[in-house]
C-alpha cells in the first residue's frame, strides 16, 4: 500500500488529529474557565483545578504512552503489508495498561492528602484538591482506554473517528460543566467545583464507550484477549517503558513548575493554571501535524520509503510553523480578552499578563519539538526520545528554573525555563533525524 506525501494526504490526518487533540486540553480549559468564575471561592477553586489537573495529566501522560507504541507498531506493519501478524496485539496491550492504571488509581486514593501537600497545597485549596480529585480520578482508566483505541486508529491511518469521539466528548463536557457547576434554578443545585469533576468523569465514560463501539464496528481489530502473547509485545513493552521514563521526566518539569508557582502564592498558581492550559492548548493544536507524522512516518518506514519520509518531515514542519505563527498572532491580538475568559480576579489576570508574552514567543520552539516528537514516535525511536527529554529536563529546565529563582526572577523563571526546555528538545530531534535519515535518502 503506497503512501503519497502531499497536502491532501497529510491534512486528511492532521486536521482531524488537531481537532481531537484540542479536545483533550479543552476538557481542562473548560474546567479552568468555568471554575475560575465561580462566585464562591473562585480563586481557591481555580488553584485546586490547576494542581489536580497537573497531577492527573502526569498519570495520564505517563501511562497513556502505550497509545504511541501501539500506533508505531501497527503503522509499520501496515506499511510492510503484514497487519494480520499484529491483530491480537492491541487487546493484550490495553489489558496490561488498564490493569496497571487501576493499581495506581487505588493506591493514590489512600494518600491523596499527602500527594497534594507535595504541591504545597494547604488549607482550603488542599480541601478542594481532595474533593475534586476524588471524583475525577475514576475517569483515569477510561481515558487510558480511549487513548489506546485512538492509537490503534492512528496506526491504521485513521484520525477521523478519534476526532468524532473527542468532539462529542468535549461538547458534552462543556454542556455538563454549565449544568453541574452553576446548577439549574428549581431543578438542580449548583455543585461548583465538584460539578466540574462530575462533568469530566461522565464525558470520559461516554468517550470510552464510543471508542469501543467504533473500533469493533469499523475495524478488524479484536478486543478479545487471547494467549499466547504476540511476538511484538516485548518491543511494545520496551517502547512503552522508554516513553514512561520520558514522560515522567516531562511531568517532573510540569510538576516542579506548579510547585514553584504555588510557593509564590495563590495569585501565581492561579495565573500559572491559565498559562499552562493555554500552553497545552497550543501544543495540541500544533500536535495535529505531529500526529500525521506519527501515522505516515511509521508506514513509510515499514515500506522502507526514505525519500517519502524525508519529504514528510520537511512538509509537516512547514505546515506546523504556519499554524504556530497563526497562534502567535492570535495570542498578541487577543492578549487581554483571552485572560478574562478564565478569571474575573484582577490580581490573577495581572500576574498572568506579565508572563503571557513568554508563552506566545515560545510557540515556534514548541512546534519544532512537537512535530519531530510525533515523527520519532511513529519511527519507534523511543529510546532517543527518552534520552532527549531527560537531558532537556535535568540539564535545561531544572537548572534554569532554580538559577532564575536564585536571581530573583520570580514567576518569570518558570516560563523562561519552559522556553529553554523546548529549545533543547526541538534541536536535538532535528539533529538526530538529519544524522540518521539524510544518508539513507542520498543512497536510495
Amino acid at each position: 500500500m503506497s503512501t503519497h506525501v502531499n497536502f491532501k494526504s497529510i491534512n486528511q490526518l492532521a486536521i482531524p488529529a488537531t481537532i481531537s487533540g484540542i479536545a483533550e486540553p479543552l476538557l481542562s480549559i473548560t474546567d479552568t474557565a468555568i471554575v475560575g468564575n465561580i462566585p464562591v471561592d473562585g480563586l481557591e477553586s481555580l488553584a485546586a483545578v490547576g494542581i489536580v489537573g497537573s497531577f492527573l495529566s502526569m498519570l495520564i501522560w505517563v501511562l497513556g504512552q502505550t497509545r504511541s507504541a501501539i500506533s508505531a507498531i501497527i503503522s509499520q506493519y501496515l506499511g510492510a503489508g503484514k497487519l494480520d501478524e499484529v491483530k491480537n496485539l492491541p487487546a493484550q496491550a490495553i489489558f496490561l495498561n488498564i490493569l496497571l492504571s487501576i493499581i495506581i488509581l487505588v493506591s493514590t486514593v489512600f494518600i491523596v492528602d499527602d500527594i497534594f501537600r507535595l504541591f504545597r497545597a494547604s488549607g482550603k485549596i488542599l480541601d478542594y484538591c481532595v474533593s475534586y480529585y476524588s471524583i475525577r480520578v475514576w475517569g483515569f482508566p477510561l481515558t487510558l482506554f480511549t487513548f489506546a483505541i485512538f492509537g490503534i486508529f492512528r496506526g491504521l491511518q485513521n484520525t477521523f473517528y478519534p476526532m468524532v469521539i473527542a468532539m462529542l466528548g468535549a461538547g458534552l463536557n462543556i454542556l455538563l460543566d454549565f449544568i453541574f457547576v452553576y446548577g439549574i434554578d428549581g431543578y438542580l443545585p449548583a455543585m461548583y467545583l465538584e460539578g466540574a469533576a462530575w462533568a469530566s468523569l461522565i464525558s470520559q465514560g461516554i468517550m470510552a464507550i464510543l471508542a469501543l463501539i467504533l473500533l469493533l464496528k469499523k475495524t478488524e481489530i479484536s478486543m478479545k484477549l487471547s494467549l499466547p502473547f504476540n511476538t511484538e509485545i516485548k518491543r511494545l513493552v520496551f517502547m512503552s517503558l522508554n516513553l514512561f521514563v520520558r514522560t515522567a521526566a516531562l511531568n517532573a518539569a510540569l510538576m516542579l513548575a506548579v510547585r514553584e508557582a504555588t510557593i509564590l502564592g495563590d495569585r501565581f498558581i492561579g495565573a500559572h493554571t491559565i498559562a499552562v492550559n493555554l500552553w497545552l492548548f497550543a501544543a495540541f493544536f500544533i500536535d495535529g501535524y505531529a500526529a500525521a507524522g506519527n501515522s505516515m512516518g511509521g508506514k513509510l518506514l515499514g515500506a522502507s520509503d526514505y525519500n517519502g519520509l524525508w519529504k514528510l518531515a520537511k512538509t509537516i514542519f512547514k505546515y506546523g510553523m504556519v499554524v504556530s505563527l497563526f497562534l502567535m498572532l492570535s495570542g498578541f491580538v487577543f492578549y487581554r480578552p483571552i485572560g478574562r475568559l478564565f478569571s474575573n480576579e484582577e490580581i490573577v489576570l495581572q500576574t498572568f499578563y506579565s508572563i503571557f508574552y513568554i508563552v506566545i514567543i515560545g510557540l515556534p520552539m514548541n512546534t519544532i519539538a512537537f512535530i519531530f516528537d510525533g515523527l520519532f514516535k511513529g519511527l519507534g525511536e523511543m529510546k532517543y526520545l527518552r534520552n532527549v527529554l531527560l537531558s532537556a529536563t535535568f540539564l535545561g529546565f531544572i537548572p534554569v528554573l532554580y538559577f532564575g529563582k536564585f536571581m530573583g526572577w520570580g514567576f518569570y523563571a518558570i516560563w523562561i525555563a519552559f522556553v529553554v526546555w523546548m529549545m533543547i528538545r526541538g534541536f536535538a530531534l532535528i539533529w538526530k533525524f538529519r544524522q540518521k535519515f539524510r544518508p539513507l535518502v542520498q543512497n536510495t
